[in-house]
């Protein structure tokens, strides 16, 4: 090729608009990935064991476990452990969120209100992120799958088991999880694990449900995503230790009547368990976004508030509520979107409070731009006004925010 001339660099005939998705990759894989893990169970059930041998590292080198005379007035506590992990040149930046004292104390009643505060934190966080200035580098804490561990002494789910999960599950993935499935037979497994389920339809509780693969996917995935649903409630087995087993080094604990191999999925559904999470943990994400944040969203809106920069609830202005509101394409077009948007603007710019605020005296008049005139039609004009109006209310309403 002559240098400074210009080929083209598909064939003839063919666009390249299918190399798209090669480009959602780089970006993807340059930028790396967030998620964020929640564990929820009783103290001694292998929690921090089992997050260790999921993602082959040690999150809790310095952990103290405390004492039973401890244990009897301590409340629960929220650990969130950050981890930077890469793999073949993908990076994730893996937050799990441990929740040591919960089920100790004496009276459980309350144990959990402190993980749902923690939960509604991180939305209110995202949220006020999500409508500040500069949304370029928002850092997505929320949770976006809690495992629940559920004893395996029992028989079946505790009453403290089913208050927590009914009160979580509209706000975050939860998936149950038996701990410790070594201590149960085969037969004990299946038995628990269906009394599991059913206390699970009988309370209304809502886990975290694979979604069907699709049917242009391949038979061994649907086949995998067959054994991964019917095999929820997942009964696993944590370790870090390495042990020889069958003349190679397998991860572990052995018994005077043999190993019980972690990654084997005759044994446990650990395998099983980090399969799902991993597979479906873009579908978690996108639960959380479309689903369990959405909710949350739309419930502070109609509260009628927002969160200052100071984290105090700041009355809406009209103007960013008419943005967040749905519009009904059948009964608006475009142009008497903009219209409406344009008034309720221009009103609220012009309004006693914000002239209040700043600074000048109620019923001083405020020019809009020609941004906000009543002839703007574009989808972008009408984004425009949203950030002005919101632009100018948070600007001022900072200074009116106690300290």
């Amino acid at each position: 090729m002559k240098q400074g001339q210009f080929t083209n660099p598909e064939t003839p005939g063919y666009v390249g608009f299918a190399n798209l998705p090669n480009q959602v990759h780089r970006k993807s894989v340059k930028k790396g990935f967030e998620f964020t893990l929640m564990v929820v169970g009783e103290s001694g059930l292998g929690k921090s064991t089992l997050i260790n041998s999921l993602f082959l590292t040690d999150l809790y080198p310095e952990r103290v476990i405390p004492g039973a005379a401890e244990k009897i007035e301590r409340t629960v506590q929220i650990e969130a452990s950050t981890v930077e992990i890469e793999e073949r040149g993908v990076k994730l930046r893996l937050t799990v969120v441990d929740t040591p004292g919960y089920g100790d104390a004496i009276n459980s009643q309350d144990c959990f209100n402190t993980i749902i505060a923690y939960i509604d934190d991180q939305f209110e966080r995202y949220l006020h992120d999500e409508s500040g200035l500069n949304r370029r580098h928002i850092v997505d804490n929320r949770v976006h799958c809690c495992f629940y561990f559920i004893s395996p002494l029992g028989h079946g789910m505790k009453p403290l088991d089913v208050q927590f999960m009914k009160a979580i599950h509209n706000k975050v993935n939860v998936v149950p999880v038996i701990a410790k499935a070594d201590t149960l037979t085969l037969r004990e497994r299946e038995r628990l694990k269906r009394r599991i389920l059913d206390e699970i339809d009988e309370h209304g509780i809502k886990i975290y449900h694979l979604p069907d693969a699709e049917s242009d996917e391949d038979e061994d995935f649907k086949e995998q995503t067959r054994i991964l649903k019917t095999s929820i409630p997942f009964a696993v087995v944590g370790s870090n230790q390495q042990i020889e087993a069958k003349g190679k080094k397998v991860r572990g604990r052995l018994y005077p009547w043999g190993v019980v191999e972690v990654e084997n999925p005759e044994h446990n559904d650990f395998l099983k368990l980090r399969t799902m999470l991993i597979t479906h943990m873009q579908d978690l994400q996108e639960v959380t976004q479309d689903l369990h944040y959405e909710n949350f969203r739309s419930e502070r809106l109609k509260r009628g508030g927002r969160l200052s920069s100071h984290g105090y609830i700041l009355p809406l202005s009209p103007a960013y509520v008419l943005l967040c509101l749905p519009f009904s394409t059948s009964s608006l077009n475009l142009h008497e979107k903009n219209q409406g948007f344009v008034s309720v603007a221009a009103d609220y710019l012009n309004s006693p409070n914000l002239a209040t605020l700043r600074g000048g005296t109620a019923g001083s008049s405020v020019t809009a731009p020609p941004i906000l005139q009543p002839d703007a039609s574009t989808d972008s004009a009408l984004l425009t006004a949203h950030r002005l109006c919101f632009t100018l209310t948070h600007a001022n309403t900072q200074k009116q925010s106690p300290l």
